[in-house]
């Protein structure tokens, strides 16, 4: 049977591209996101996959400008329904949030068909994930420098946190991020509708980061052989969970040095990192409050008081 996604069709075994529809630029130029389908041969579940919720972060593009190509819909049971840049207006100006209605895009799900531009977006990009069986929001974190991981943001309690905990596993990146996530997140509003759902958060970097898409498109692969999209067998290996974050702050301002890897263990009274001046005199050194794992870092050394520096995983558990 063909499958449509906006302008892209394919019949069983076929491949195609197209555009969604999700409004007008203000020129009156329509917008459309470039989509895909891949649909195969045999029958089987339906993937959903996005990437550029946030318009600066390229890692998920990267995955599907990568993984897309390597997928033979001769030998795929299913269909995948792909969208390739999610926040049309901020990918346009590098930024992070829309900035036609100065907005987080994955804070707009469910969306509104008739509401803001995000909320447009949303509602036309859900409207494809509710067809689907599984999602995968593809993420990074931005300007910080973070460890591969993936986010289940359902929360422990929902009906299908299991279901979303095994897809993560399935990915199978390492470190998986078990916490409730804010309102308005694809991955808080598609569980609600049963649909398994996954925010592989990979790295942080600014523009291109050629080891978090690696791993992004192995972690793809891995999907569509664990549920059976593809012939494979999958080792769920041991993923480190955290269920929380201590995020700390700078107290005073200068030039931070951290002295913790990213991923490393941490035991409470571990120095994370030290704060001088501009002449190199110690100022500050914070200690970290729990035990955890060393989890995100800002990218540029000078923080001001206050300001955001790392963020340590808690709670941590092996599953």
């Amino acid at each position: 049977m063909t499958t449509t996604f906006g302008s892209a069709s394919a019949a069983p075994g076929e491949f195609d591209t197209g555009r969604l529809d999700v409004g007008e630029t203000r020129d009156g130029t329509t917008i459309g996101l470039p989509v895909a389908v891949l649909n195969g041969a045999e029958d089987g579940k339906t993937l959903y996959v996005q990437a550029v919720s946030d318009g600066d972060e390229l890692n998920g593009l990267g995955v599907v400008n990568q993984f897309v190509p390597q997928v033979d819909p001769q030998e795929l049971a299913g269909t995948v329904l792909v969208t390739g840049i999610v926040n049309y207006h901020a990918f346009q100006v590098a930024e992070h949030r829309n900035p036609i209605d100065d907005t987080k895009m994955n804070r707009a799900y469910p969306g509104d068909p008739n509401g803001t531009s995000s909320e447009r977006i949303a509602a036309a990009t859900f409207d494809a994930a509710e067809r689907a069986d599984l999602i995968v929001d593809l993420h990074q974190g931005s300007t910080s420098r973070m460890i591969n991981e993936v986010r289940v943001r359902c929360g422990p309690h929902h009906r299908i946190h299991r279901e979303c905990l095994e897809l993560a596993k399935a990915f199978g990146v390492g470190h998986v991020l078990d916490q409730k996530g804010p309102d308005g997140q694809l991955a808080r509003a598609a569980p609600d509708e049963g649909i398994p759902t996954i925010d592989p958060e990979l790295g942080g970097a600014v523009g291109w980061d050629d080891e978090s898409i690696r791993l992004g498109v192995e972690g793809m692969f891995r999907v569509l052989r664990y549920y059976d999209f593809l012939p494979g067998d999958v080792d769920t290996d041991l993923q480190t969970r955290a269920s929380g974050f201590d995020q700390y702050g700078s107290p005073t301002g200068g030039l931070v040095t951290f002295q913790q890897e990213l991923g490393a263990s941490v035991s409470r009274g571990d120095t994370l990192f030290e704060v001088t001046d501009t002449f190199g005199t110690l100022k500050s050194r914070i200690t970290a409050d729990n035990d955890g794992v060393f989890w995100r870092r800002r990218r540029l050394p000078q923080v001001a008081t206050g300001e955001y520096v790392c963020s340590v995983g808690t709670d941590i558990d092996e599953f």
